[in-house]
């Protein structure tokens, strides 16, 4: 009788072969850190399972406003993903949840999935937040300017925190034109 595929080894090898930071806490489970852009960390667990390779990234907290535009924002997205979803746990709290069969793990899938975990947390990360946090976005930024912090990470935002000084753009809820 052949030995069953060591599915622990060949997730490590795959990770290995890749230019990513992650750490092992037991076997079979991978923390994975992904750098992007927008959101600036996204923390990614890839755990092989007894049948499947489970993959988790916690997104982003539940939004303080504007639920259903922001879950509607998410779920809109979900048809165009590949091997992921955007999905909430029991308090609201947004994560992108995935399982493949073990057997898809290898060194280019989960290179790719990896990638698509990357790619839709950062690209839809502002957007939502602008949904999601508009008050809270606009508070943090009074806040900086009156105590002279830095702005840097609050450029993404400059539609909703440039209110009423001469962004030419409609402000957060308004339509153009």
């Amino acid at each position: 009788m052949s030995q069953p595929p060591d599915y622990d080894a060949a997730l490590a090898a795959a990770l290995g072969a890749l230019d990513v930071g992650y750490e092992s806490l037991r076997p079979g489970s991978y923390l994975v850190t992904l750098p992007g852009q927008h959101k600036l960390k996204t923390m990614t667990w890839l755990i092989a399972g007894t049948h499947s390779l489970l993959v988790e990234a916690f997104f982003c907290r539940q939004p303080d406003e504007n639920h259903a535009e922001f879950y509607r924002f998410l779920l809109e997205r979900n048809a165009r993903m590949y091997g992921v979803h955007f999905a909430l746990d029991p308090v609201g709290d947004v994560y992108l949840v995935g399982r493949l069969p073990l057997r898809a793990i290898s060194p280019a899938e989960v290179d790719r999935l990896l990638g698509c975990v990357l790619s839709y947390a950062d690209d839809t990360f502002d957007q939502a937040l602008m949904i999601g946090f508009a008050s809270a976005i606009r508070k943090e930024y009074a806040w900086r300017v009156k105590r002279g912090e830095s702005l840097a990470n609050l450029q993404a935002f400059g539609r909703i925190t440039q209110q009423g000084q001469g962004t030419g753009g409609p402000r957060f809820g308004e339509q153009s034109g």
